[in-house]
């Protein structure tokens, strides 16, 4: 993760070293980024996606969920083979092509590696290697454990396994760097306090951000938590019922088998539960203040069915997000008043994230 967004900081530097002074549509960066440390950490794979224009396995997962979003308000086209006959439904095909072929690919390669002896003692055999850990990933331990199994799965059930946690451990992490950086852009004074938590813990240092000095981050884990609140990454979610619900004096909801929407940024937005919802107040997150709000807060869903990716993903929007503040401070072209955003699966901006970066040492030298 480190590895990446030290990446990330220079390609955003090449950007304003191309067009100085002027903003930056952090988005596409953030989602470059973001890919790159879900197919390294997670399948084994570096991509170096960072640095391209655009990758085409992003862009197919930005169609597919546009599409999917789309097929959603329109219930005539739930029924498979009538939808698969429009050209969206074409077009959905075609594009899931090129996701499910990407995932079969890094599927292929990596049993290659784990099956390829050779390779394997040549690898140990490494002078630079010797002492060091290997690192393991997740499509590791699942080929693994699959090889172990009675009833294995098939490749179509691994690959399922694999778009999952490709597609959803990217999109979400970015998205929520972006709000992070846009909040903080517009709220100056909450960014000043994450500047000087930032300078007392890494003093003159430049060496990566180790985990213990994550941990210090006490008002920045605020911060990112009052993001969360405010931009949800994933704003809606669907649960099936298996009995019935009271949820008050009149409603219940008795269909067992029936879907019901969990509006997670309303439930994050409700003024009897969080006043002025719209304002940006990490101090919401105080210790005294955060455990009396239970089930009003759930970014990453709650219970048996809540997010696995949820330690993963806020290290990953820690690193980030430090990386980019230890060396600049943010502001923002787009107020809350004028921003466009909504829900492609995750909660998107729906027009470019302007973003100036100014460097740190002009910024700490402009406030004395």
């Amino acid at each position: 993760m480190t590895e990446k967004a030290k990446l990330l900081t220079e390609c955003l530097q090449r950007k304003m070293d191309e067009n100085p002074g002027n903003a930056v549509n952090i988005f596409p960066f953030l989602m470059n980024a973001a890919l790159d440390i879900i197919c390294e950490t997670a399948m084994g794979m570096d991509l170096h996606v960072q640095g391209r224009v655009q990758s085409p396995h992003i862009t197919a997962i930005q169609k597919i969920a546009k599409l999917t979003t789309i097929r959603m308000f329109q219930p005539w086209l739930w029924i498979d083979w009538l939808y698969y006959l429009t050209p969206a439904g074409r077009q959905y095909k075609s594009t899931l092509k090129i996701v499910h072929e990407f995932a079969n690919e890094v599927i292929k390669k990596k049993k290659l590696e784990q099956h390829s002896k050779t390779d394997l003692i040549k690898l140990k055999n490494k002078d630079n290697d010797i002492g060091k850990k290997k690192k393991t990933t997740f499509l590791d331990v699942l080929l693994e454990e699959n090889a172990k199994n009675d009833t294995p799965m098939s490749d179509n059930e691994l690959r399922a396994h694999v778009d999952t946690i490709m597609s959803a451990g990217h999109g979400t992490t970015a998205v929520a760097v972006c709000w992070t950086l846009f909040l903080l852009g517009n709220n100056p004074d909450h960014q000043e306090k994450v500047h000087e938590e930032l300078e007392e813990v890494f003093r003159d240092s430049e060496t990566p951000a180790t985990k213990e000095q994550l941990n210090d981050l006490k008002y920045l884990s605020r911060v990112i938590d009052e993001t969360l609140r405010i931009f949800p990454s994933a704003p809606t979610i669907s649960r099936k019922l298996m009995k019935e619900v009271k949820l008050d004096d009149h409603i219940t909801l008795s269909q067992k088998d029936h879907e019901v929407v969990v509006p997670i940024v309303l439930v994050h937005r409700n003024p009897e539960v969080w006043p002025d919802p719209l304002k940006f107040d990490p101090d919401r997150f105080l210790p005294e203040n955060k455990n009396k709000k239970q089930y009003a807060y759930i970014p990453f869903s709650s219970g048996p069915r809540s997010c696995i990716g949820k330690k993963f993903a806020l290290i990953e929007l820690k690193i980030l997000v430090v990386a980019i503040l230890r060396k600049w401070k943010v502001e923002s072209e787009k107020t809350m008043d004028t921003i466009k955003y909504g829900e492609i699966i995750v909660l998107v901006p729906c027009e470019k994230l302007l973003i100036h970066f100014v460097p740190k040492k002009r910024y700490q030298f402009a406030s004395k």
